[in-house]
């Protein structure tokens, strides 16, 4: 029996493949000498071209000094002209009947939220009138309505009571109140000159799922004050605190006062009774909008023949607002603003404005978005959070407190037809109408009946059905919200916040540092590399291991798993029963990698030396700029003796010529 030699390959194949050991051989210098990456101060410097100075006023304002027209100029600095161009006597029709409708939904939910956070309901529609008018203004967004809202008012009322009574002091409360304000607005304003709208998406979701049930848990506590008439009631809104308050106004029955709770009661239920049926029949929505304005009424008429024969107004059996001042626009507080750098408050309250900036901005971003959607058009982040600070600080100078945009009365505002953010102006003036000529009406409005308007909104704040996604999809995600939660409602809102982002941080932390790299093969028919436990039909050649990095960066906090997971691949697990490694060659895919520290950088040469004395090679295949660079100034590509590769299947072939030029 003859034995067969071997055929050589042919003339034609060996200039074949010398033509394309040449091409990749010119393909590996293009991925060993790349332009040289920008240096540390060029990245700074870029950074801020394009993330601050992008929008800033030299970019935005300054470059107009050559445009000779100031209508090119005007609709920059307040867009609300560009909705005129094609305005008619229709949109108008529209934006006027929506704005009636959202004064009268915003008057008795203002004056709710204002008690909510301690302060006299005159301040809820100051605040319904100023900042809404220069956000109309100044804003991208056509739909958001700005007013105070519950979750501000419970975020200012559970904090800054901590500093100054209510009860006892409550003109030094207001001060610190206006000046939390003021300091809000400022932060706001930075964010937005900085272009840092994109901070509020570092706030993960899951966190504020869990932070605004809390929150709304706590508004429902905080008004069962009002709801039952509880005279002695604790300021803190944390469970236990509430809890051990209500237990202590049970025992003493005669703080309640029953006539309270009936028309709070009675009331909550018909207002949402008509959400409901408006939810359901599209030809009833307009009674979910009339149920507070209509309530409110009532409600009023109801106490005034109740308290009709009581002369002082502690003597009432139905607690009432009492005197509400009124008659002129909203008064100047630019001499309440404590905002001496000596006093002993201005530190506390810099910290408190701070989350409460977080937060507003937070929340009125994502109903901008929502809304803008739903109209086929984007909102600006960052020109949003520069309106929502310009109002916040022009509101605190007319004694209006925290404003953001709220998501009951923009919903509202969107199913009432407006078209552009005239609805907010006639809304604002509408308030102002009001405020000049009808709060003497307003001085037997029931304290039960804020109490019921405040916890109408509540259900808005608990999404169970989000959170119950959050568990299937995220269990990690799922404990933000969890913490959030828990913190919120059994220490405080800063403990809860910071209790939830330090959870979605430490879970960034966890997956960074776990060794995520997996085995590719290619797919059969493909030049795709794919994971071979997603695709078991992937393949490789005998003796070739390929490995693909998951990881951004390469770092002290993942190098070291990574290098033993390889070696456990090769070494140990690669290993005949003559102790030899059947692997002979390991290709690392960097293509997802684009930094590596000088750690990252140290493990790689130990593998290679750990995997050279066992006779395998180490290639390197698509690495990114920054990534190669760095590799170039360690030596370590001298070290590997070259094998960089523009991808994988170029280092595959690069074995399979060699291979065959050894035959």
């Amino acid at each position: 029996m003859n034995q067969t030699t071997p055929s050589l390959p042919s003339l034609e194949v060996l200039m074949d493949l010398e033509n394309e050991n040449n091409g990749r051989e010119n393909r590996t210098l293009w991925v060993l000498n790349p332009p040289e990456p920008p240096c540390m101060l060029r990245r700074v410097a870029e950074n801020i071209k394009d993330n601050i100075l992008h929008y800033s006023i030299q970019n935005r304002f300054f470059s107009l000094k050559h445009q000779s027209s100031p209508k090119l100029v005007l609709p920059l600095v307040f867009p609300i002209l560009n909705s005129f161009k094609n305005y008619n006597v229709h949109k108008f029709k529209c934006d006027v009947l929506a704005g009636l409708s959202l004064a009268i939904f915003a008057i008795p939910q203002a004056m709710g939220n204002a008690s909510l956070a301690k302060m006299s309901p005159e301040y809820g529609l100051y605040t319904s009138i100023v900042p809404p008018l220069i956000y109309a203004l100044m804003a991208s967004s056509r739909e958001i309505v700005i007013g105070p809202v519950t979750v501000d008012s419970l975020l200012l009322s559970s904090m800054i009571q901590t500093l100054k009574d209510p009860t006892n002091d409550p003109i030094a409360y207001t001060q610190l109140v206006l000046t939390a304000t003021f300091v809000t607005g400022v932060f706001q304003v930075a964010f937005g000159f900085l272009r840092f709208g994109f901070l509020v998406d570092y706030l993960s979701h899951a966190t504020m799922v869990g932070f605004l049930a809390a929150v709304a848990i706590g508004i429902v506590l905080q008004q069962f004050k009002g709801l039952f008439g509880i005279t002695h009631y604790t300021n803190k809104t944390d469970l236990i605190s509430v809890i051990k308050s209500l237990w202590t106004s049970y025992k003493t029955q005669s703080e309640w006062h029953p006539y309270n709770f009936i028309i709070g009661f009675s009331f909550l239920s018909f207002i949402i009774l008509a959400r409901f049926l408006g939810k359901k029949k599209k030809k009833l929505l307009w009674l979910s909008h009339m149920a507070p304005l209509v309530s409110f009424i009532i409600s009023t008429v109801i106490a005034y023949k109740v308290n009709f024969h009581q002369i002082k107004l502690e003597d009432y059996k139905i607690e009432v607002l009492g005197p509400i001042k009124g008659g002129s626009l909203n008064p100047s507080s630019l001499n309440q603003l404590q905002l001496d750098g000596n006093g002993k408050y201005l530190g506390p309250l810099i910290k408190i404005a701070l989350t409460v900036a977080i937060i507003s901005t937070t929340e009125s971003v994502a109903v901008g978005r929502i809304f803008a959607s739903l109209r086929g058009y984007n909102i600006d982040p960052n020109r949003e959070v520069l309106s929502l600070g310009i109002m916040n600080i022009f509101g605190s100078f007319t004694s209006c407190y925290v404003a953001s945009g709220s998501i009951s009365r923009t919903a509202v505002n969107y199913n009432a037809g407006s078209q552009t953010t005239v609805s907010s102006i006639v809304m604002a003036l509408t308030v102002l109408m009001s405020l000049k000529f009808l709060t003497k009406l307003l001085y037997f409005t029931p304290k039960a009946m804020l109490a019921a308007i405040i916890l109408s909104a509540v259900p808005g704040l608990v999404d169970f059905k989000k959170a119950f996604e959050i568990w299937k999809v995220d269990k990690l995600d799922f404990l933000a919200c969890a913490g959030a939660f828990f913190g919120v409602l059994f220490s405080s809102v800063e403990m809860g916040l910071a209790i939830g982002a330090a959870i979605s941080f430490a879970k960034i932390i966890v997956i960074s540092i776990q060794p995520s790299i997996a085995v590719v093969g290619r797919l059969p028919g493909t030049d795709t590399f794919g994971d071979v436990e997603q695709y078991p039909m992937a393949v490789n050649m005998p003796g070739v291991l390929v490995v693909s990095i998951k990881f951004a960066w390469l770092c002290f906090a993942n190098a070291s798993p990574i290098r033993e997971k390889i070696e456990k691949w090769v070494i140990n697990e690669g290993e005949n029963s003559n102790g030899e490694s059947t692997i002979k060659v390991v290709i690392i895919d960097t293509s997802s990698l684009v930094s590596i520290d000088t750690a990252g950088i140290t493990s790689l040469v130990e593998l290679n030396k750990n995997l050279t004395l066992h006779g395998v090679t180490l290639s390197i295949a698509n690495p990114r700029w920054q990534v190669i660079h760095k590799l170039r100034l360690a030596n370590f590509v001298n070290e590997i003796g070259g094998r960089v590769f523009l991808s994988v299947g170029e280092a595959i072939d690069a074995i399979l010529s060699a291979k065959i030029a050894t035959v």
